[in-house]
């Protein structure tokens, strides 16, 4: 893509990804499969490398992409430092999922008092995960 060239998105693509590097990334793609409902959409490996892998939750309009740490690449980031939160349409339902799963809960499903319904998480490289009702603040107009 040329520098006056934009990207052009639909209202279901990702805008904003969450990027991420793990120890063993095979393994978080796997728990975010089986525990939070992701849906592996690419994954470009070598081996245990993963080079490249891209997962989306139905129903959400962010993802995730993610690959072996390397702490030898400049973009190199210590694996277990990421936070997100991600809006889910029904979190109860996903928190069953991923107490079922064995998930590391660090914060139990509550109500928040701005409109909420949410509940946290760690992954299995430590990061933190937080799944909610709560959209964010419409944008001024």
């Amino acid at each position: 893509m040329s520098d006056n060239e934009q990207a052009t998105t639909t209202t279901t693509d990702p805008a904003v990804w969450t990027t991420l590097q793990a120890r063993d990334a095979k393994a978080l793609i796997d728990f975010f499969v089986d525990a939070l409902g992701f849906v592996s959409t690419a994954t470009y490996d070598d081996g245990d490398v993963v080079h490249h892998a891209e997962l989306r939750r139905p129903g959400t309009a962010g993802g995730i992409m993610l690959g072996t740490y390397d702490a030898d690449k400049p973009w190199g980031r210590e694996p277990g430092s990421g936070t997100a939160y991600v809006v889910v349409p029904d979190v109860d339902a996903l928190y069953e999922r991923a107490t079922a799963q064995g998930a590391t809960i660090m914060r139990p499903l509550d109500d928040t008092d701005y409109g909420s319904r949410e509940f946290g998480v760690d992954d299995l490289e430590g990061n933190s995960w937080t799944f909610g009702t709560y959209p964010g603040a419409p944008l001024p107009e």
